[in-house]
């Protein structure tokens, strides 16, 4: 089963869609023990990012996500979610995030017309699992005013250009997490969520 995170923020259900039309059992819930006994985890979300984490520890999800992460088993972080991931965030001033992954959340430069929304480029190596099949220069949906500047080394980064060039993906391991809405992003973004799935289908064998 694949838990969907439900902390208040984001349209969750057109990724609970989205996996059940790749045939996964995708479940939203709020429910730290669904989360703890969950195959694979997805955190997704839109919203402020301070209100985000305050919602996550009053719900109890903090310490199942981070179970989940140190057991190794499949999470993706989506929009939101994603920046969730990261240290801290200077979004309405300096704030913690969950600290799986080492860096800070920044707003784009001043000059730059904000929120970065709409269709974007995403240029890739090759070495993410999630996109393998997805070409590099793919089209993927954005909506977002603040982007994640990684300090681990170790990740494996998909980088979009807008007035700067940042992390529009990361993977370490069976980590991901995507600044852009997969579930939005039509024919490449369902391939995305495809090669997650069978990753998730993976750790069964």
């Amino acid at each position: 089963m694949l838990a969907i995170v439900d902390y208040g923020r984001g349209n969750l259900g057109s990724v609970e869609k989205a996996f059940r039309r790749l045939g996964l059992d995708a479940l939203v819930t709020q429910d730290p023990r669904v989360v703890l006994d969950a195959e694979a985890v997805v955190l997704p979300g839109d919203g402020a990012f301070h209100d985000a984490m305050q919602n996550l520890d009053t719900l109890g999800l903090i310490a199942p996500i981070r179970e989940v992460l140190e057991g190794g088993r499949p999470f993706l972080g989506i929009c939101l979610g994603y920046q969730l991931l990261f240290s801290e965030s200077e979004e309405f001033g300096q704030g913690k995030g969950l600290d799986l992954i080492p860096g800070v959340v920044r707003r784009f430069p001043r000059g730059l017309k904000v929120p970065h929304m709409g269709w974007n480029q995403v240029a890739h190596s090759g070495d993410l699992a999630i996109f393998s099949g997805v070409p590099a220069g793919a089209h993927f949906y954005f909506v977002h005013s603040y982007y994640p500047e990684p300090l681990d080394g170790t990740l494996q980064v998909a980088t979009c250009q807008y007035g700067i060039t940042f992390p529009a993906a990361i993977g370490r391991g069976n980590l991901f997490g995507t600044q852009f809405h997969p579930e939005k992003s039509q024919r490449w973004g369902l391939k995305l969520l495809e090669n997650f799935a069978a990753l998730v289908r993976g750790q069964r064998a």
